[in-house]
């Protein structure tokens, strides 16, 4: 399979979400040998969508030019697109907002229903695409915390798609939390393993992987201990 790590932290490899990334990637290898290719997006010149729809008129060439002709052309070419991000004001960081407006050229000014909403008719062909977003964050709580993005990335992709969303995630780059860090890394590589061999992860699993590493009330005090 052909994946495409589009990783939306500021902090490129060092981010903590790409912890979870890795370890998802490392199962999926375990289970078969992926072609894996990785874009830092803070590392990319992506201007910022124009909302002209010169694109969408003009069978799909942009007016900005920039980085993102290149990435539109490795987007097509994957079979599965990987968003890791943290969760920025219960979205993604600005970079990769900007990289998924700037997608505006895959798609023409007519549109279609599908199901209960209208879409923008497609001026290629990406039906096999798979979408997975891996995300953390810094709060201890699942809940009333990722469904924003969680929606939007929906709504974005609602077809072929999975949803990985991890609270507490600086603990992957504290040696001290390894105790608790570790075997949730190892329940993500199960998860890519699972991934990469039926297509979709067991609800059962998915709960185990998405659910605090220490209780909440505990992990509140740790941070506030060290401001």
């Amino acid at each position: 399979m052909k994946i495409l790590v589009l990783n939306g932290s500021p902090k490129g490899y060092k981010s903590d979400t790409m912890h979870i990334t890795r370890s998802f990637l490392d199962g999926m290898n375990e289970e078969c040998s992926q072609e894996v290719h990785v874009i830092n997006v803070i590392d990319k010149h992506i201007e910022y969508c124009k909302g002209c729809f010169t694109c969408k008129r003009n069978g799909g060439t942009c007016v900005c030019k920039d980085d993102m002709s290149a990435i539109l052309e490795e987007i097509l070419a994957s079979d599965l697109l990987l968003f890791n991000f943290p969760l920025y004001a219960y979205g993604m960081p600005a970079p990769l907002k900007a990289l998924i407006d700037r997608t505006m050229p895959l798609s023409s000014m007519a549109m279609k229903k599908v199901g209960e909403r209208y879409e923008h008719v497609g001026q290629a062909d990406y039906s096999r695409l798979k979408y997975l977003m891996i995300c953390g964050c810094g709060f201890p709580n699942s809940k009333h915390n990722f469904e924003p993005a969680v929606e939007q990335f929906k709504l974005c992709f609602p077809n072929n798609h999975t949803i990985i969303t991890v609270p507490e995630s600086p603990m992957f780059n504290v040696p001290e939390a390894a105790v608790v860090a570790v075997p949730k890394l190892e329940l993500v590589k199960q998860a890519g393993k699972e991934y990469a061999h039926k297509g979709e992860i067991s609800s059962e699993l998915l709960a185990q992987v998405c659910s605090p590493m220490i209780p909440e009330e505990e992990y509140a005090k740790i941070v506030n201990a060290s401001v």
